[in-house]
């Protein structure tokens, strides 16, 4: 995927597809920020991303109340983050251990409701997707990649 991009889903079969697409070029260690209003597509979104690394969609859930899931999938452990029931700022970030979780880094992060994060760093390629759109209308996804390297080590 390009850098930037603004992307039209007609249906929740293509925001699904859009997932698939995005998680058949990760390698691991990548970080998938999702924002979007209640029913805009995010956990559909995922489940796109899980289906493409081999897991199976009948068993990915929004961890809404359990607030991370923990998927083993073919190639890389995925950590599905959901950060609606948390406040917003540091806070949010402590409450799910995102610290520890990004430890690993061949796991990849997916955090729905990302926008209640406030300030975390990441020191990886984060994929940052805002979903707009609502009931039948069609959702305009806006993709933005960037990379965030690690400090240099002395």
């Amino acid at each position: 995927m390009d850098d930037r991009q603004s992307i039209i889903s007609r249906s929740p079969a293509e925001t699904f597809s859009l997932g698939e697409k995005l998680g058949s070029g990760l390698t691991g260690g990548e970080v998938i920020l999702l924002t979007g209003g209640l029913g805009a597509g995010k956990t559909l979104f995922t489940k796109g991303i899980l289906n493409a690394a081999g897991y199976d969609i009948d068993e990915v859930t929004s961890p809404s109340f359990a607030l991370v899931n923990l998927y083993k999938a073919e190639q890389f452990d995925v950590y599905h983050i959901d950060l609606w029931r948390t406040r917003a700022g540091d806070d949010a970030a402590f409450s799910v251990g995102l610290d520890e979780i990004v430890q690993d880094a061949t796991a990849i992060v997916i955090i729905e409701w990302a926008e209640r994060l406030g300030r975390f760093e990441f020191d990886r390629t984060v994929y940052s997707i805002e979903i707009t759109g609502d009931g039948d209308e069609p959702r305009q996804l806006d993709i933005e990649r960037t990379e965030h390297l690690p400090p240099a080590r002395v």
